[in-house]
Parts: structure tokens; sequence; C-alpha cells
């Protein structure tokens, strides 16, 4: 049964409308207490971080408002990139850890990520569990007022998870000599990414590090990477790195300019861990992931499962099938070696760990041939209209059409009001053909 607040990727929506309200996120908040609040633990704690969206200072306090009325203790760290909340999480031993934001989405749209206890996000049977909490009568939940929870800011968020990444790898890591073009898309990123590259050496030319509660996602970030290619190619830097909202997606560019997605990331990192037999399992997709990944990894005899789109099933694969190693085209990579979700920053430092060894970037991050792949988005009032019989029979056709020419998947965003339509093949046209024929039925 679908869930009626979370989608793929926590809740999301436009602010003041729905369930993105004050309203609304003090009963998250009291709900997702109450849940975790039972855990055996001495004491009660939820740890809260943000993006930059203005709409943040209205969400926080309705939701901190929710925990400390259930008789949770909270720690509110300010905007930190969402791994970075999920490794806090784990490390201060908090019952639950919940990111505000939108991610990728523009200024007016927010809403939460949740976190367990180990820094993982939840399964569906939890969001469940939770659902029934929030819509249940609120007075069941509510705590006597000696049990009350209490409020605490802490402003070293950004610099306790400079110190874990920095953890992962030697004491003698370094970039020095390396120009790196980057943009934290005015998100939660714009503090620790540029902070802790130049602490490692690296010479940075910084964009999208000036929020202003609007700006986030707006022609810069990961959606945007024309950012990183125009000043890679004018500064002469190495490489080009590019976050979104959150700074749980990462999308490159190498020394030429040229744009590097998650799928080439991840066949690089494959390889790189392959050898230095760090790699466990092999590589879990999505359903999105490009043909072109699926046949490198075969070629190099490196086991490749898909999973449901959303860096949260990728995981949940991951640890399934026992994988170490997983994310999506557009640039969640999850490094289970490090980490229990998406971290644009540490996929970076993989990845400049090995282009400081004066490889070039172009080497490095062009790993395979992609099959040419056509996404588009169809902006529509109802997602269910896929599931109408129309609908249903111009997908057929459309992959009778492609037979075995290519692949067709058809989706409903769980983030926005879209339905996502993808077609690969080498045969331009054919997908051209085939992406107008569906696009026209849900029109």
């Amino acid at each position: 049964m679908k869930n009626k607040y979370f989608g793929t990727d926590g809740i999301r929506g436009t602010v003041n409308k729905g369930n993105i309200t004050g309203e609304k996120f003090f009963k998250f908040g009291l709900a997702s207490g109450t849940y975790f609040k039972n855990q055996k633990k001495t004491k009660q704690i939820a740890i809260i971080a943000k993006d930059t969206r203005l709409s943040g200072y209205t969400l926080e306090p309705a939701l901190v408002s929710g925990l400390v009325s259930g008789g949770m203790h909270v720690f509110t760290l300010g905007p930190l990139p969402t791994n970075g909340l999920a490794m806090l999480t784990k490390s201060m031993k908090a019952n639950m850890g919940i990111m505000i934001t939108a991610s990728h989405n523009p200024y007016y749209d927010n809403g939460l990520k949740l976190f367990g206890p180990d820094g993982m996000k939840l399964s569906d049977k939890i969001e469940k569990k939770i659902e029934k909490l929030i819509d249940a009568k609120n007075t069941k939940q509510l705590t006597d007022p000696k049990s009350l929870g209490r409020v605490k800011r802490l402003e070293d968020g950004n610099e306790k998870y400079i110190q874990i990444l920095k953890r992962n790898f030697p004491t003698n890591y370094n970039l020095k000599g390396i120009k790196i073009v980057l943009d934290c898309a005015n998100g939660a990123g714009y503090k620790a990414a540029p902070k802790l590259l130049k602490e490692l050496g690296a010479k940075v030319f910084t964009k999208g590090i000036e929020p202003n509660g609007f700006n986030i996602n707006r022609k810069c970030g990961s959606t945007y990477p024309e950012n990183i290619k125009k000043s890679v190619k004018r500064l002469k830097a190495d490489v080009g790195i590019s976050f979104d909202g959150d700074a749980d997606r990462i999308i490159m560019c190498d020394e030429k300019g040229k744009i590097v997605d998650g799928d080439q990331i991840i066949a690089m990192l494959a390889r790189r861990w392959r050898t230095k037999k760090i790699l466990r399992g092999g590589v879990v997709g999505t359903l999105m992931s490009n043909f072109g990944l699926e046949k490198f990894l075969k070629k190099e005899k490196i086991s490749f499962i898909r999973s449901k789109v959303g860096d949260r099933y990728v995981k949940e694969k991951m640890k399934k099938v026992n994988f170490n190693l997983g994310g999506e085209q557009s640039g969640h990579i999850i490094l289970g070696k490090f980490a229990t979700t998406g971290d644009g920053l540490l996929v970076a430092l993989e990845v400049l760990f090995s282009l400081r060894k004066k490889r070039k970037a172009s080497e490095m991050l062009n790993v395979f041939k992609p099959v040419p792949q056509i996404l588009e988005n169809v902006v529509v009032k109802d997602k269910n209209i896929v599931d109408k019989a129309e609908v249903k029979k111009a997908i057929k056709d459309a992959n009778s059409l492609m037979s075995n020419k290519g692949r067709i998947l058809v989706r409903k965003s769980g983030t926005e009001p879209k339905i996502r339509i993808m077609a690969e093949s080498y045969d331009k046209d054919l997908i051209l053909k085939c992406i107008k024929l569906i696009k026209k039925q849900i029109k």
C-alpha cells in the first residue's frame, strides 16, 4: 500500500501547502519522536540539521516543538550536509536524526528526511508505523510537563562532520597542486565543502556559497552543471565538483569541461576499489542506471544489480546482498565502506584521492561509452495518470517499437508532481519517437 506522507526520499512538497506546514511538522516531530523514544536508551535525543531555505526557519521550530512535547531532547545543528547529519546521529548515539531539506528542488519546496540511530534512512515498514502515529490523537503522545525535552544549539556540527570525513583517509592525504571549481548550490554544503578542500591544500574556486534563503539550486549546483563546465575551462582547473541543495549528490566535470554523471563516477570507483581489494560483492545501481555501465561492469567481471530508484532503496539492496558500492546516475553515490547514505563531499574526496597522483580527470572519469539516453519530465496534476489504460497502452506500444533495440522506463517521481520518461538506445530517432508516443498520451 502506498505511503500517505512519505515519498521515495522522505516527505517533500511546496511550503505552506499540504504536508509542508508548521502544523504538520509539529505532528511529524511528535510522531517520529514517539516512535524512536521507545528504544531502550537512557537519554532520548534527536538531532536536527537543515539546508539553507528560508522556510527552514518556519518549519524547524514546529518540528522541535513536536519532539520536545513528546519528551525528546533536541540538538539543532543549522546548515549541514545530509550525510553529516547521518554521521552525527550515529556518532552522538542519538535516537534519531532529521534533515530539513527538499534536496535538489527549488527554494519554495521543503521537506524532511528521517534517520534511525544507525544513521540509516527508514524502511517502508517503519515509515508506515510513523504515519499511523501522525494520524493518531496527539494527546496520547504528549508527555507530562515535568518530562518535556530540552533544546540546545550546537555550533560545531560542520567541524565534527569534517573530522569524521578526514578519519576515513590517511593522515598525509593532501590535495596540494590541484585546482578545483566547486559549486555548493547555495545549499547545505556551503560551509563544510570549501573549508575541507582548502584545509587539504587544494586551490578552490567557489560558486554557490552565498545562500540568501531563495537561491538554493537556482541556476547552480548538480542540476545546473553548466556552471562548473564553463568555469573549469576558463580557469584551467583540474576538475569541477557540483553538489545539490543538501550535498548528498555529486556531478563532476573533467579538465576539458566534459560533464561526468554518477554512473561514470561509480564505474571509476568500482574499478579502483576492485584493484585495491576494497570492493565487496559488486555494485548496486537503479532502474535508471545507463546500460553502458552494466556492460562495462560485466566486462570487468564485477557483479551488478538494479534496485528501485531512490538512494535508500540502493542502500537497502546493498545491505541485503552485502555489496559496499552503489548509487544513481543523478549523483547519489553510497560508499558503504564509509557511509550509510549519499555524500557528495565524501565521494569527491575518494575521487580526488586518485586525481592527486598527477592523473587527468578526463582519463579517470570517462570509463565507459554510455548508451544514448534521454530523460523527459512531464509535469502532471495527478501522477496516477500512468495507471490509466490509454497510457499503459502507449507504453506497451512504445516498448514494441523499441523491441530489443533499447530500453524504456516510465515512472512517477517520488519527490515532484512529474512523470519521468527515460529511453535509451543507439538509435536516437527511435528514442524520440517512443518518448513522443508516451508523452502525448500523458498530456
